[in-house]
């Protein structure tokens, strides 16, 4: 008996010793089919230095597009929605209706209220019949009066109360964000939905402090947008920053009809002045650049490795930008393979 517990013992601890190293054989063959970043492999990147670039006949100033207008729309009420009439994406006009909260206790209330009404009327008529007889106090006449003014400002506050149970589009747009559902119970401030109006863009440009008196108030402007390559768009400048940034920059505002809503908000563009002499600035390839144009920056190598550094640009045509400051002449930009680099990222750069 002893003995064969022994074998069936043994004949057990050799399958799980099998079984273990099955296991580990098939963890290791996993292991070797999983792909590992390895972190101290270089990037291959190309890169270039800034050089002297000649902007022709007019200066560009790169910005994106923005919202003519855009808010979050709340509700005034407090209650349950029971019909919500739009989705995101749908277009609405002023006025539209957004949403409608149950106002059935309100509706009530406004009832009692008229019938309070009726009642404080009725007994005016007949304490200032009375008070002509003198059969009661003037006191009385006056108290009963304040009573009917109250009940009538408490009816118009219910009716304002009833207003605001439908929420209505205060200007035309498209719905952007959709933030509650049907039969959601919401209190006053709650939002409901964002509203975009891309009738009219604008478009923030960073102007330095050398060229910033070339823009007046409501000066006609070109505008460009990437996106549509030499076409231009009528644009107005509608207002001009009157502080500086740290790095001598005024934000200047462009207006544009987009009537067709050929343009959306987020797209790059630029704003171009004409100008009758040519100027030769220190300037990289517009594709170095990283980020968006109102914090632009590009990766400088430094001893085998990829910084990310902020520049500070100014003029701009389709290919060069113009560096103010932030990158010295002798620093390799990057121009080619940023896609794959992070801050600090080992690079290896083509000859």
């Amino acid at each position: 008996m002893n003995r064969k517990v022994i074998i069936i013992g043994v004949v057990v601890v050799g399958l799980i010793g099998l079984t273990v190293m099955k296991l580990m054989s098939n963890k290791s063959k996993a292991e070797a089919k999983i792909y590992i970043h390895d972190v101290n492999a270089e990037v291959l990147v190309e890169t270039t230095t800034m050089q002297e670039h000649k902007f022709e006949s007019g200066f560009s100033y790169l910005g994106t597009f923005e919202p003519y207008r855009q808010n979050t729309i709340g509700s005034d009420a407090s209650g349950k929605i029971i019909r919500l009439s739009v989705e995101e994406g749908d277009r609405v006009s002023q006025g539209t209706v957004i949403a409608k909260i149950d106002d059935e206790m309100l509706q009530l209330q406004l009832e009692n209220a008229e019938v309070s009404i009726e009642g404080q009327q009725n007994d005016d008529k007949r304490y200032s019949n009375l008070e002509k007889e003198n059969a009661v106090a003037g006191v009385q006449v006056e108290k009963t009066k304040l009573g009917l003014r109250s009940a009538e400002i408490q009816k118009k506050q219910l009716q304002k109360q009833l207003r605001s149970t439908t929420i209505k589009a205060p200007f035309s747009g498209v719905i952007t964000k959709k933030l509650v559902d049907l039969g959601s119970v919401i209190g006053p401030g709650t939002p409901l939905v964002e509203i975009t109006d891309i009738s009219s863009l604008k478009l923030t440009v960073n102007v330095p402090e050398r060229d910033i008196l070339k823009f007046k108030l409501n000066q006609a402007v070109s505008v460009n947008a990437d996106i549509y390559g030499n076409r231009s768009f009528d644009g107005k400048v509608t207002n001009i920053s009157v502080v500086a940034d740290k790095s001598h920059n005024f934000k200047v505002q462009i207006t544009l009809k987009n009537s067709k809503q050929e343009l959306m908000a987020g797209m790059y563009g630029s704003v171009h002045l004409s100008n009758s002499n040519s100027v030769t600035r220190m300037a990289i390839p517009r594709k170095a650049l990283i980020g968006s144009s109102k914090n632009p920056q590009v990766y400088v190598v430094r001893n085998g490795i990829a910084i990310l550094t902020d520049i500070n640009a100014g003029t701009s045509d389709g290919d060069y930008i113009e560096v103010i400051s932030g990158i010295s002449k002798n620093d390799k930009i990057v121009v080619k393979g940023q896609v794959n680099l992070e801050d600090k990222t080992k690079v290896k750069t083509t000859k």
